[in-house]
């Protein structure tokens, strides 16, 4: 592609690609799939780098952070990008182990085509389902590739069969090793070959049966002359039966040998949907909280600028960096935009592809490409970014990411680091959706929290490393709630005289639970006047605090209606502050006088391990308040056990695991409800809040 050289030595791309050329692909799957010698293989063969890179060795362009060479496997989403016969190819290699799947996850919102990368070794792991899923709850074309086909001992059958029976019979052969799995023979365009197992013929037929069914006119002519249609025809439908998830085709290669890399090439070149050929992204139209219609982006070069933001970045040197998909028009390089509904727009004083850590730098960006833009400091996470107040309140359907549950309380040993912790925790949380930061109200823990221990290890070290923040850190108060369980009623009548002006605020309210997650609700049903308007939002005010603060156990109040009915007021001593204060009186009394109970996080766990080790699991699960709700075999003698079990009684259980799997075991948890503490915790935790409340 033409280059022009700065003096700075930078590049800029002065040509671009027709929507129609462009594909966007993710590569996704368990840890040690080989993902990133993937995309090193498909750079270097594609000739976008002179010699390919090792993980082993750390010089691959995806894996560049000084963390990811040491760990030896990914931590963050990366971006590539190369030319293939005239097809621009952008990819984002994707961490796999589950503490970093947040990163996989959001890069799903950036592409048209998940490629769910399989280890040919130890076959379908926790994260190839959990991809898998992901990947088809969002609507996008699945391919499976089958890497370290060339590795000793693999069941490369047995493989396919349990792909089938584990994703659907959908699940159809693309290629076939062969050669002794020297390379591929493809099977769309052939109907008879040498390959190491399978016929090719079956593979054949089995795929132009399954295509040829969304096309009725070809169905048809096909039953009628008997002849396969030509490649050409069977596009369409070949489309047609991805984006509806009809056919997941499987391909095998070997990054290492290169061993079907040719024709996987040929795949994304050919068969991988284009931007106007992919199902179409979720985009709605409407005011937040309010009525949405769906929007339908048209991939035209032409049209409103639409783009959205998947990625964020705080970059050393390039400051605040926001990674986007274009859905929608062109971008250009000094164009204005708007981010989401603000009424400022910025200047693109730059525009970026990113090929790894480097920054190229171009002169405009179309409809399906990756980019970036830095230092603007309007650009979060899921933004849309447009050029014209026609396209305000336009959103993309949200991603459903895991719930950070994994936390540690932290505090710097170092005092007056602690305004500087805040803003590297803040940069922390832009650039990965599931770590999160909390500050305590009521213990003032400042806790991190992320999807399990590795994912917080990995932070910590970044804050010594990268921001020189040495960190004390110890187990987190558990996140209970409290809530009411029946209907009751409150009222204050605060008066307070102090020689001049008095304050005089008296409120009437009664309470009602609500279903489990509901939150809170605000309602004014005072009439006359006897409590004015300008005074409600000091009354709600109140209300939050106590909510907030806690009645029983000093834990949030969570999932009731309040609902304010009378009062009064004084024409001279009337003030915000004493209805400040009424409101938060008369909820405390209503609360305590209606059944309250303090609720526990329940999560959903799962662990893989080996099936010698299910009986230990199980009980162990037990003996942690936990139950076991389901089994299913993985292979290779090992098996997936589902259950739930309270967040309270897992803190060790990392070390515990790794104790009766002799290392072999991993889990994932989830945040799956709050549940009633047992009568003893309650008590407990009730006693632990009054002593508070006495030593203030």
């Amino acid at each position: 592609m033409p280059r022009d050289a700065n003096k700075k030595g930078e590049f800029r791309i002065m040509s671009r690609y027709s929507a129609e050329a462009i594909r966007t692909v993710a590569l996704v799957g368990h840890g040690g799939a080989g993902k990133t010698t993937l995309a090193e293989t498909l750079l270097a063969a594609a000739g976008a780098i002179q010699a390919k890179g090792s993980v082993e060795k750390g010089s691959t362009v995806c894996d560049f952070d000084p963390q990811e060479k040491t760990a030896g496997h990914s931590l963050n989403a990366a971006l590539c990008h190369f030319d293939w016969h005239g097809t621009e190819v952008h990819l984002i290699d994707t961490p796999g182990y589950p503490d970093f799947s947040g990163q996989a996850i959001a890069a799903l919102a950036g592409v048209d085509t998940a490629l769910v990368v399989i280890n040919a070794q130890t076959g379908i792991e926790l994260s190839t389902e959990r991809m898998m899923r992901f990947a088809g709850n969002r609507g996008l074309c699945r391919m499976i590739v089958v890497n370290k086909i060339d590795a000793d001992n693999v069941d490369l059958p047995g493989l396919v069969a349990d792909i089938r029976e584990r994703f659907g019979k959908e699940c159809l052969i693309l290629d076939l090793p062969a050669h002794d799995r020297h390379d591929v023979v493809e099977v769309l365009e052939h109907d008879s070959g040498d390959s190491d197992f399978d016929s090719v013929g079956a593979a054949h037929r089995a795929l132009i049966d399954q295509i040829i069914e969304e096309d009725e006119d070809l169905l048809a002519q096909y039953l009628e002359d008997g002849k396969d249609p030509s490649a050409t025809a069977l596009h369409a439908p070949f489309e047609k039966a991805l984006r509806a998830g009809h056919l997941i085709p499987i391909l095998f290669v070997s990054a290492r040998t290169g061993a079907g890399i040719p024709e996987l090439l040929h795949v994304l070149e050919t068969l991988a949907p284009n931007p106007a050929e992919g199902n179409p992204p979720p985009f709605h139209k409407g005011e937040p909280g309010g009525d949405t219609e769906e929007f339908h982006r048209e991939p035209d070069p032409s049209k409103h600028v639409l783009a959205h933001v998947f990625k964020m970045v705080p970059d050393p040197y390039m400051g605040k960096v926001g990674i986007f998909r274009v859905h929608q028009g062109t971008i250009r390089k000094d164009s204005q935009l708007f981010v989401g509904d603000g009424k400022r727009p910025f200047k693109v004083g730059h525009l970026y592809k990113l090929q790894g850590k480097d920054y190229v730098e171009v002169d405009e960006l179309v409809p399906g490409e990756l980019g970036a833009v830095a230092k603007v400091e309007e650009v979060e996470f899921d933004a849309v970014l447009h050029d014209s107040h026609d396209e305000d309140h336009i959103h993309l359907k949200p991603l459903e990411f895991p719930h950070p549950m994994q936390g540690l309380a932290v505090e710097t040993k170092k005092k007056g680091d602690e305004q500087r912790l805040f803003e590297v925790l803040h940069k922390l949380e832009l650039e990965d959706p599931c770590f999160q930061v909390e500050r305590h109200p009521t213990t003032h823990e400042t806790v991190i929290r992320g999807l399990g221990e590795m994912h917080l290890r990995y932070k910590l070290e970044k804050l010594a490393n990268q921001y020189k923040l040495e960190l004390d850190t110890k187990p987190p108060r558990i996140p209970y709630r409290e809530t009411i369980t029946k209907n009751a009623e409150g009222h204050c009548r605060h008066k307070k005289q102090t020689g001049g002006a008095g304050q005089f605020g008296e409120v009437y309210l009664k309470i009602e639970p609500m279903e489990r997650g509901a939150g809170f609700e605000f309602v004014d049903q005072v009439k006359g006047g006897v409590i004015p308007g300008v005074f409600m939002p000091a009354v709600e005010k109140g209300v939050r605090q106590a909510l907030d603060e806690g009645v029983i156990a000093g834990y949030p109040v969570s999932d009731l209606k309040v609902i304010v009915y009378d009062g009064k007021t004084h024409p001279v001593d009337g003030k915000e502050v004493a209805f400040v204060t009424a409101g938060r009186k008369a909820t405390i009394e209503a609360i305590q006088a209606a059944n309250p109970i303090v609720l526990e996080p329940i999560v959903s766990i799962e662990i893989v391990a080996p099936e010698a080790n299910m009986g230990d699991l199980a009980g162990d699960l037990s003996s942690r308040r936990g139950h076991v709700t389901g089994t299913t075999p993985r292979g290779h003698g090992t098996v997936a056990i589902a259950g739930e079990v309270p967040l309270a009684e897992i803190g060790d259980y990392a070390s515990r695991l790794k104790s009766m799997t002799g290392g072999k075991g991993a889990y994932t948890i989830e945040f799956s409800r709050h549940a009633q503490v047992p009568p003893q915790t309650q008590q407990k935790l009730m006693s632990g809040h009054k002593l508070r409340e006495e030593e203030e």
